[in-house]
């Protein structure tokens, strides 16, 4: 297994590399990853694990706006973790997310994600934190209250803001799902 991944942007990346990762989180996913959840993993720096021709690892960070304490903060947002279910156990998602947590620290005021329950022990073991207050989203309505999703959002801190675990977070609107 190569533990180096392949760090690079969506626009570097052909066709024929973006199907393959689609195709990667379809199966991860089980066929509960749609057109949205692969939207949203666009436009941002892609974390790709190769064996040989195969793609067996993806995952992305884009930027969004988290609204929290009278600021809006950068925010890199993490999206389409992936491993090939023939690949998981073995270390490919923790070589992702190591390679876009350097680079949350490196250019965002903090890291975010929505975990899902089987994700939540592998997230909070890389010291990713719970948030506990209020979250929302900033809706063409106004900001409308994600409760939802509350315990599942969660948040790597940077030295680039002073978070508040307790207070609100509001995330920037999007199609599907918001968080």
């Amino acid at each position: 297994m190569s533990r180096r991944p392949q760090v690079v942007h969506t626009a570097e990346l052909g066709t024929d590399v973006l199907d393959a990762c689609r195709a990667l989180l379809d199966e991860a996913f089980e066929g509960d990853f749609d057109d949205h959840d692969w939207e949203h993993s666009l436009g941002g720096i892609h974390a790709l694990v190769w064996e040989g021709y195969e793609l067996v690892a993806h995952a992305a960070v884009v930027q969004r706006r988290m609204l929290h304490r009278g600021r809006a903060l950068r925010c890199g947002y993490v999206e389409g973790v992936g491993v090939a279910p023939e690949h998981q156990r073995r270390g490919h998602g923790g070589v992702v997310m190591t390679a876009l947590e350097r680079v949350i620290h490196g250019a965002y005021d903090l890291g975010a994600l929505g975990a899902t329950d089987p994700g939540m022990p592998f997230y909070r073991a890389r010291g990713w934190q719970a948030w506990r207050g209020p979250l929302g989203s900033l809706t063409p309505r106004g900001i409308v209250p994600s409760a939802d999703e509350s315990g599942f959002v969660l948040v790597l801190p940077t030295d680039g803001a002073q978070l508040d675990l307790d207070g609100e977070l509001v995330c920037d609107w999007r199609d599907g799902d918001v968080w």
